[in-house]
This record gives C-alpha cells, structure tokens and sequence, in this order.
C-alpha cells in the first residue's frame, strides 16, 4: 500500500513540476538562445520589414525639412503607416519569440544614402539638388515599399495563421501607399 501510495505521489509531483518548467524553458530558451517560434521566411520579414521601418521613420523626418508639397505628403503618410506598424510589429514579434528589432540590424541607416539637404551654391544649383533629392526620395520610397510588399504577400502564405492574418491586414495599406508613390503592378514584378 505505501509503495502504491509513493508511486501515485511522484507522478503526480514529476507532472505538476513538468507542467511548470515547459513555461520556464520556453522563456529561458529565448533569453539564452534567441530561438523563436517562426520558421525561416518570417524571421526574414521581420528582419526586412522591421529595417525598413526603422529607417522609414527617420526619413520622413528628414523629408519635412527639405521637400516640395507631394514628397512631404507621401513623408508624412508613409510616417503615419510607419508608427502605426512598429508597435504592431513588436507586439507579434514578441508573440512569437522573435527579438524586435532584430539584432544587428542597423535602425537608423539609410538604404540608399540619400543625402536630403541641398549643397551651398547658387540658387539654381540648390533648387536643382532640392530636386533631385526630393526625387531620389520619391524613387527611394517606391523601392522600399515594394519590398515590403513583397514580404507581406509572401507572409500571407506562411504557414502559421497568426501571420497570415497580421499580413492581410497590412497588405491594402502598403499597396494604396506603393500607388500613392507612383510605384506600378508591372515595376513590382520585377522587384
């Protein structure tokens, strides 16, 4: 009877403790191995995605300063996306084990190197540079909006539904502002 008795107690203890350290190894796992629950492609888009906006954030910015009328508007709405986007990144990122931002990303790096502020000249010069950095904005902006496109139609393939999800609710967003930029269906094909 008290070997029955001991047998029932240490099933019973080695399940209440198993059952409180999958908790405790699913944190540590994290915390010392960096090991997420997403598979290759997603770790991919946030790493991809989450550069973009931490660098879209600084550009549009930079553009308020230095822009004509249509580049400020397009400044500040891929802005106002951006902001909304970033908690919203971190928020499933830390639903999935996923550090945001990723590690070794550079969060303030510019893509293409830019440069938004017009060079001493003469005036001509200076509106010619105005212009043309405004422009390489304008194509910038085209560029990394159909990447991010990119990354949130193939998100919305990914085998986990949360992620689905979260992409299908982004992807008519990006789209719209990809035309507000004057990006094209055809020209996103080739990216």
């Amino acid at each position: 009877m008290k070997f029955n008795t001991l047998f029932v107690a240490a099933v019973c203890a080695s399940t209440l403790l198993n059952s409180c350290a999958q908790k405790t190894a699913e944190e540590r796992q994290l915390k010392y191995t960096h090991t997420s629950l997403v598979d290759g492609d997603a770790y991919a888009f946030f790493q991809i995605v989450g550069e973009h906006v931490a660098t879209g954030l600084v550009h549009g910015d930079q553009i308020q300063n230095d822009a004509d009328a249509k580049a400020k508007e397009l400044g500040a709405k891929l802005k106002d996306f951006y902001a909304q986007l970033d908690p919203e990144l971190d928020s499933i990122a830390t639903a999935f084990h996923v550090d945001y931002p990723i590690k070794g990303v550079p969060a303030t790096q510019s893509t293409s190197d830019i440069t938004l502020h017009p060079a001493t000249g003469t005036v001509e010069e200076e509106v010619q540079h105005a212009h043309e950095s405004v422009s390489d904005y304008v194509t910038n902006v085209q560029h990394e909006l159909a990447i991010l496109k990119t990354q949130f139609e193939r998100l919305t393939r990914n085998t986990n539904k949360d992620l689905q999800k979260f992409a299908k609710k982004h992807l008519a967003a990006i789209s719209d502002l990809y035309a507000q930029a004057g990006g094209t269906e055809d020209a996103h094909a080739h990216h």
